[in-house]
């Protein structure tokens, strides 16, 4: 089975990073990951996506995915151009806090999850995109949610080491939101 999974955002909400924990966490579970991030110059509100495939096997996927079967969006700006490309049967996670009208996409499920409203509500505002990754984790079974705990002592760097057992707890309240959603494991009928 191989899925290729799009975050989408803007700068400073976390994109590069929570795809950085995620490839991190599939390559825990021994699985084969390619991930690219693809976001504008400027530090903070230009568009910021990133791309993680993850397969049992080799991945035959090309740089650029022609489709995809999950999305985590926490902004509005990046959600219309994913349309083309979202398999029938995949799953999104929407920022329900600013992505407030989920697109119309066929047979995709959608989730609204107030990612920013419940980071805010930990007094961890900046750990919404963790609460969504936590959500979309638990509600697909792509990874584990204790392996993408695990892998922000691999990808947070020194200086931000001491936000690890914060950001352990937003991926564990987005997983507990979204916990009798969907079954663990995705079947493996639809593959990119």
């Amino acid at each position: 089975m191989e899925r290729a999974v799009v975050m989408t955002g803007i700068g400073g909400q976390g994109i590069q990073l929570i795809a950085k924990v995620l490839a991190q966490a599939a390559m825990r579970e021994d699985r084969h990951v390619m991930m690219f991030g693809i976001f504008m110059g400027t530090i903070r509100g230009g568009s910021s996506d990133s791309t993680v495939v993850i397969g049992d096997g080799e991945i035959v996927a090309p740089p650029i995915v022609p489709s995809i079967w999950g999305v985590v969006a926490m902004h509005p700006a990046g959600i219309a151009a994913l349309g083309p490309k979202v398999e029938r049967g995949g799953v999104a996670v929407l920022n329900s806090t600013l992505v407030t009208a989920a697109p119309a996409w066929d047979a995709v499920r959608m989730l609204a999850v107030p990612a920013t409203e419940l980071a805010k509500a930990m007094g961890q505002p900046l750990g919404a995109s963790m609460v969504a990754l936590g959500a979309f984790a638990r509600a697909t079974g792509v990874v584990a949610v204790e392996s993408l705990q695990a892998a922000l002592g691999d990808v947070l760097p020194p200086h931000r080491r001491k936000l690890i057992d914060a950001n352990r707890l937003c991926l564990a309240r987005g997983a507990e939101g979204v916990a009798d959603v969907m079954p663990a494991r995705p079947s493996s009928g639809t593959s990119t």
